[in-house]
């Protein structure tokens, strides 16, 4: 008991149920210069990303690096990077929620908008990589007097829908969320405001027939969150899975997405909580105790990836393939060898520093960690999809891409990109559940006064 009461002491210091109003909201209702440079920084990434692209519409797609065999570069990269980050937004905050886990009260907010806002991210690159992208819609499967009919067994197709089944669930499962705060913040305005926040709160007054419907509609959406996650992210590996590319056709590529997602997905929750806590000011609701939690998960994460790792490279040598072998070996010391070691070091050896405590309630340490995690989860995407297409079965057939500046600018623009949402998100609505802090500080108020009678009793 009293080693919960340190922990509790930990993660909520000082604030009361008042505070917690005031010092959520704040964020929307005062200005700060730290703010305004964060997002005129995102805003300068959009602006160079944007450029590129029309430079690329306008001059076309031949001034990228993407060539024959590797049809397939940083733009599809990115597509299945921004996915991985989005699958494991909604899928941290469900799970959390079904484990009754006290401290994904300050992190579940960020962590179900950064699903929103990877999947916005992750749906521009298939438009970007289509090249003339005023033909967007011939990527729509549904039939058409065009004769193009959709193969509904293509992982391809599937994707459409696997993507834009999760996106919905992710969506109405963050809005569930927020309809408390929304009322919260009703109260806080006057004016337009005002009636957009009570507009948007669907009327909320907070009766006990209201917090019973919601905490059951809730409960049924992190249900459906959960597995659908495992399946969707599942799905997106089979675009490798079911080709016959070398280094592609593996049945661990399911499990092996999804945990990288997972761990792709914590860390970007680090980087951006690191971020929204030094901006707003937010040190005594997101504390190293909640960091420290964080930092186990990414470290269990990265155990299962450097697992699927080693399990390739098994599974070439146990198969007795001398072409997959090859590709294996091509991939650790040919033309890629430098991104290869870059993956393996920023997700394997940089994580297993998480094994020390000081490290993982280390803020500082943390933000550098999770930003060498996101590096070597793009490197690994990289490394997937480049590899393999440089080096398939003929020498003849074989070759190197490298990605022009014109790439390498939208790459910088699809992270501003996604940064710029956030941030607009954190100036216009809670980052942090005020309900389900209240709450928690309630429940835990409430402990320590009835353990202070049993102690005065005694």
């Amino acid at each position: 008991m009293a080693t919960a009461a340190r922990e509790i002491e930990q993660v909520y210091p000082t604030p009361t149920l008042a505070d917690a109003n005031e010092d959520i909201c704040r964020p929307i209702l005062v200005p700060s210069w730290r703010y305004a440079l964060l997002l005129s920084i995102a805003i300068g990434g959009v602006a160079l990303g944007g450029a590129a692209w029309a430079y690329q519409i306008h001059k076309g797609i031949g001034v990228t690096g993407i060539n024959h065999p590797v049809g397939w570069g940083v733009y599809i990269t990115l597509f299945v990077f921004w996915v991985g980050i989005a699958h494991s937004g909604t899928l941290i905050s469900a799970i959390l929620y079904l484990f009754r886990s006290g401290w994904r009260t300050t992190i579940n907010r960020a962590a179900e908008a950064m699903t929103i806002f990877a999947v916005m991210t992750a749906g521009l690159f298939p438009l970007i990589h289509l090249g003339r992208v005023w033909y967007f819609y011939w990527l729509m499967p549904y039939p058409s007097q065009r004769m193009i009919w959709p193969d509904f067994r293509s992982p391809l197709v599937l994707d459409v829908f696997a993507v834009g089944t999760y996106f919905t669930i992710s969506l109405i499962f963050w809005y569930t969320g927020l309809i408390p705060d929304l009322a919260a913040l009703r109260d806080k305005f006057r004016g337009w405001k005002s009636k957009l926040y009570g507009l948007l709160s669907l009327g909320w007054e907070g009766s006990v027939r209201e917090w019973r419907h919601y905490r059951r509609a809730y409960l049924i959406m992190a249900g459906i969150a959960t597995p659908l996650v495992l399946s969707v992210h599942s799905v997106v590996s089979w675009d490798f899975a079911l080709a016959i590319v070398p280094g592609w056709h593996s049945t661990i590529f399911a499990p092996y997405f999804v945990a990288g997602a997972i761990f792709s997905g914590v860390a970007m929750v680090i980087t951006l909580m690191v971020g929204l806590r030094w901006a707003f000011g937010l040190e005594a609701y997101v504390t190293e105790y909640h960091f420290e939690n964080m930092a186990k998960l990414m470290l269990l994460t990265s155990l299962i990836v450097g697992y699927a790792y080693a399990v390739e490279y098994f599974l070439a040598y146990y198969s007795a393939d001398p072409i997959e072998q090859d590709s294996f070996l091509w991939r650790a010391f040919g033309a890629y060898a430098g991104p290869f070691w870059i993956m393996v070091f920023c997700n394997v050896i940089v994580p297993a520093t998480l094994w020390f405590r000081d490290i993982r309630r280390s803020i500082p340490a943390l933000f550098v960690i999770a930003v060498f995690v996101n590096i070597g989860m793009f490197y690994e995407r990289f490394v997937i999809i480049v590899s393999s297409l440089a080096h398939e079965y003929l020498p003849s057939g074989w070759g190197n891409y490298t990605p022009s500046w014109v790439e390498i600018s939208i790459l910088i623009g699809s992270f501003s990109w996604f940064y710029m949402w956030f941030l607009i998100f954190a100036k216009t609505l809670p980052v942090i559940s005020i309900a389900e802090v209240k709450e928690h500080l309630a429940h835990e108020q409430a402990h320590e006064q009835a353990a202070g009678r049993v102690g005065g009793a005694e």
